[in-house]
């Protein structure tokens, strides 16, 4: 066999491989075979019509491109082995001969892995930044225990809509003078100072009394996924309904036993603070560990070929589609429902797939540098781990990762891991 390489655009490498005329024959002898045993000739056994039946039936050119089928993918795997190129794109493959008898010669344009300049990545300074909990903190989490416990009440007879208030609401939206669909509702529900509706709405609520209409002026956002009303001034015609209250317990003794295990306040005060702080300390070791990643990924040199971004959006788009289908909701649904579309997502998620991308591309290079290794105790490590995270037993798991073939993709991201506790554990 014989290999040449061509440098194209892009980050693109053509070889052009040529396959002699001898293997060649013997590819198309195994395919006439295979060929006999697939297809019904009448008057033949499957597997015993002679080779001149088979060319009959099925033609040449069929006989062929099975023979290409066999001897082709082994002869572009050697040529990379030979090359010592690692793909990061499917090929092109343009055949120039296959003919019976003749020198195979075909072109498999592919992108080549990057090379990898590796900086700095062992003995890092990254300092670990530990917040302080505060008393402010320790209230905030109080005040949540308490508002769970607050019970809804009509607000009194008279009352004005306030801040926090629960309302229901007719509405209806006009644009230059003109009603528009989906712009109406009735008894809606609606908490003053969610945030709920369009900026500004629902401060202009703030006043107005039960029964009371009130006009309220908007503009919808430039980015408003109703592209006929986006960046529009709207006028909403709104009578409020309702108006509820939040009535909270009191900051107590009784309080506390009512949310916790605790007889006092001060008992529950004392082990929020403890859980704050315990949080706030494993905050600050994760950002740690991130940051050496994120430090040791900006120190590498390497120009990252647009497909390898291409492809890492798409996976992270079936992995979004995955998600929602465990959800009950289709993904087109999704798209419809957020009012975007899937160039829009991509667009979003480029930024976060290039600097993966570059990560992973790090890891694997300080890999090969440090000679670190996947071994088989790894390997049950993390599949006893996802087997713990689904509620499944190892061996589910095992047998679920070889039917998908994705054993391969398992030992890389175990790989990658170790490597990355590798730079974790060096940080100066």
């Amino acid at each position: 066999m014989k290999v040449t390489v061509e440098n194209g655009e892009n980050q693109q490498v053509t070889l052009t491989v040529e396959v002699e005329a001898a293997e060649v024959s013997k590819a198309v002898e195994k395919a006439v075979k295979r060929l006999s045993n697939r297809v019904n000739i009448p008057g033949f056994r499957k597997g015993k019509a002679p080779r001149k039946i088979i060319e009959r039936n099925v033609g040449m050119d069929a006989i062929m491109q099975e023979a290409f089928d066999i001897v082709g993918p082994k002869a572009f795997a050697d040529a990379l082995e030979e090359q010592k190129i690692e793909p990061v794109s499917r090929p092109q493959i343009d055949i120039e001969t296959l003919e019976d008898g003749k020198d195979l010669v075909f072109k498999a344009t592919v992108t080549p892995r990057p090379e990898v300049k590796l900086g700095e990545y062992k003995g890092l300074k990254v300092e670990k930044k530990v917040e302080a909990v505060t008393d402010e903190d320790v209230e905030k989490q109080l005040k949540t225990f308490q508002d769970r416990q607050g019970k809804m009440v009509d607000a009194p007879e008279g009352s004005a809509v306030k801040d926090g208030d629960f309302t229901t609401l007719d509405f209806e939206g006009f644009v230059d003078g003109e009603a528009f669909e989906g712009g109406k509702g009735q008894d809606y529900p609606l908490q003053i100072g969610s945030g709920s509706f369009i900026p500004g709405f629902e401060d202009q609520l703030i006043g107005a009394k039960i029964g009371e209409e009130k006009e309220v002026n908007v503009t919808f956002p430039e980015e408003y996924h109703a592209k006929e009303l986006a960046g529009k001034a709207a006028m909403f015609k709104c009578t409020i309904r309702s108006i509820k209250q939040k009535e909270l317990p009191a900051m107590d003794d009784e309080l506390a036993k009512k949310v916790s295990k605790f007889e006092t306040l001060e008992e529950l005060k004392a082990d929020v603070r403890k859980n704050l702080e315990e949080n706030a300390a494993r905050k600050a070791e994760n950002d740690q560990k991130a940051a050496a990643i994120d430090m040791a990924t900006s120190n590498i040199t390497v120009d990252i070929p647009a497909v390898m971004i291409d492809n890492r959006v798409e996976g992270m788009i079936r992995e979004m589609a995955m998600r929602l289908e465990q959800q009950g909701m289709s993904f087109d649904a999704y798209l419809q429902y957020a009012g975007t579309d899937i160039n829009k997502i991509r667009e979003d998620y480029r930024e976060t797939a290039e600097k993966n991308v570059r990560t992973d591309l790090m890891l694997e290079e300080v890999a090969k540098a440090e000679d670190i290794k996947v071994e088989a105790k790894d390997l049950d490590a993390e599949v006893a781990g996802m087997a713990a995270a689904y509620g499944a037993t190892p061996q589910q798991v095992q047998k679920i990762i070889k039917e998908q073939g994705r054993i391969g993709d398992l030992a890389a991201t175990v790989l990658r891991k170790k490597t990355a506790q590798f730079i974790i554990d060096s940080i100066a």
